[in-house]
Parts: structure tokens; sequence; C-alpha cells
């Protein structure tokens, strides 16, 4: 099995289909860039498996732990076309688990707060919920909350280094560029140690040459054997970054597999008309 399995996932809005159906699957260590024009599903697949909706059907499996999202077409049948009853919803079990962490395509970065602390708040938080949940004496807590406060502004400097940004500790986000922004909104969702990393459209806002540098940034990190997943309509990006594709046309996979083999001999005329400049109609 590989270690992101996505079967099956649908998702309706107001009785509008966004997704319908999908499933890809991507082994560990690779880069998955999800393509196709707006309107398609791409955002709103990385909205799923980040927990920030939860889909009306499918399953996600990750490194061999399987989230259910609503009733499969079994499960239907053995409840009598109900749904069955659900411990806990799977978008929470996805996001307890930290499966998956997402870069905003507008950064969403805190602007009352400095780089370095926009990196280490959301590491804070993360921790210090679990850490309500422990019986201790009230000295004991307060003297962990420092040490993990302490630990996460460490972290926060070294990431920021690691993205290039290691004089830019103190900076608000108004005083930084669109590129320094996400290099900033990476570093923050590094910080939460995620299994998969989730982008959508990190380039969107970016000239050629800031582009570039992200791209750089995420080769790097697929270096390191870190596994994500990209949402972007950028060919040239798409290309640079990508080891596997999926391409989404009116919320189902219209093409999928080697981004060397989809690039270089698309099966789908949708997909070939999408990349070679056509309107994906």
């Amino acid at each position: 099995m590989a270690f992101l399995e996505v079967r099956d996932m649908r998702k309706n809005f107001g009785g509008t289909e966004v997704l319908k159906g999908v499933s890809f699957s991507l082994e560990k260590g690779k880069v998955l860039a999800v393509i196709g024009s707006s309107g398609n599903g791409k955002t709103t697949l990385l909205r799923c498996l980040n927990g920030l909706e939860e889909a009306d059907g499918g399953s996600v499996t990750v490194d061999g732990v399987t989230a259910n999202y609503g009733a499969t077409t079994e499960e239907n049948a053995v409840n009598g076309g109900k749904k069955p009853k659900k411990k806990k919803r799977a978008a929470e079990k996805g996001a307890e688990n930290r499966d998956f962490t997402l870069v905003f395509q507008n950064f969403q970065l805190f602007p009352q707060y400095t780089a370095k602390r926009n990196v280490s708040l959301a590491a804070d938080l993360s921790e210090l919920r679990a850490l309500k949940t422990e019986k201790l004496p009230r000295k004991e807590k307060s003297a962990l909350k420092k040490q993990i406060r302490e630990k996460n502004d460490e972290n926060a400097r070294r990431l920021l280094d690691k993205v290039g940004l290691a004089e830019k500790c103190a900076a608000y986000p108004c005083e930084l560029s669109g590129g320094q922004q996400q290099r900033v909104a990476i570093a923050r969702a590094l910080a939460l140690q995620p299994k998969i990393l989730c982008f959508d459209e990190p380039t969107s806002a970016l000239d050629p040459h800031l582009t570039g540098e992200i791209s750089a940034l995420i080769n790097e990190l697929k270096a390191e054997g870190r596994t994500m997943i990209v949402v972007t309509h950028e060919m040239e990006f798409a290309r640079s970054v990508a080891d596997e594709i999926l391409f989404l046309h009116e919320g189902k996979a219209e093409e999928s597999g080697s981004a060397a083999e989809a690039f270089g001999a698309p099966k789908s005329a949708l997909f070939k008309a999408f990349i070679d400049g056509g309107k994906n109609k």
C-alpha cells in the first residue's frame, strides 16, 4: 500500500457535487501536483484532506491508518441505506493526527506577530492544548509550558534559517515581500511536523524569480524525504517539482500518474489541451 491512499472522495456544497469520487495514491517522499482550471475541485480536495471541510464520502489512508468519511456504498447497503453512526468525525481524526498541514494561498500570517512568533505560535497552541488534559500540579504544568514555548521558539529560529529568513525573525508580515511571507508560512507548516505538507497555489502571487525560489525550496524539502501535495495551475512550476500529477476536471480525476509520462504523452485529450494552453472545457 502507498503511503497515501485516497479512495472515492466526494464533496457536495448546497446540492452541487464538487468532488465526484476522486481517487489517487502517493508514495512517501514524493510530490503530487494537483492541476486543472479554477472551479474544478483542487482547493476543495486540499481542504478535505486537511480537515477544513469534511468530505461526504470516501476514505483517506495515511501510513496505514484509515479515516472513513460518510458511508461507502457497501456500508449503506448493510445499514439499510442509512449512514452508520461514527464515533468521531474523520476530519477531526485527521486534524488530531497531524497527517496534513496546509500552506494557504494568501499565507494567512498574523499581522500583529513577528515572523518568528508566527512560526512558533501554531506549535505552541497544539502542544499546550494537549498539556491541558494532563493532571499535573500547577507549578509543574507552568514549568512545562515555559519549556514548550522555549523549545518552539528555538525551533522557529531554525526553521526560518532553513527557508532563508534567519535575518527576518523580528520582522512583521507587512515588512516582508510576498515571497518572504510565503516562506514564513512554509516554516510555520513545518513546525507542526506533518506527515504530508500541502500547498494551495504557492506561486500565484509571485513573480518568476520568486516562483523559482519556492520551486527550489520545495525540491530541497523533497530531497529530505518529505511528502507533499501542491495545487497549482502553473505548468512550468508543476513540471519543476512534481513526481506525480492529478488532473481534475469537473470534480473527477481526468488523468493521474507519473508526471514525466503525463506531460510527455498525455492520455487525456482534455489534459493535453490544458498543458498546450487550451481551455479545459
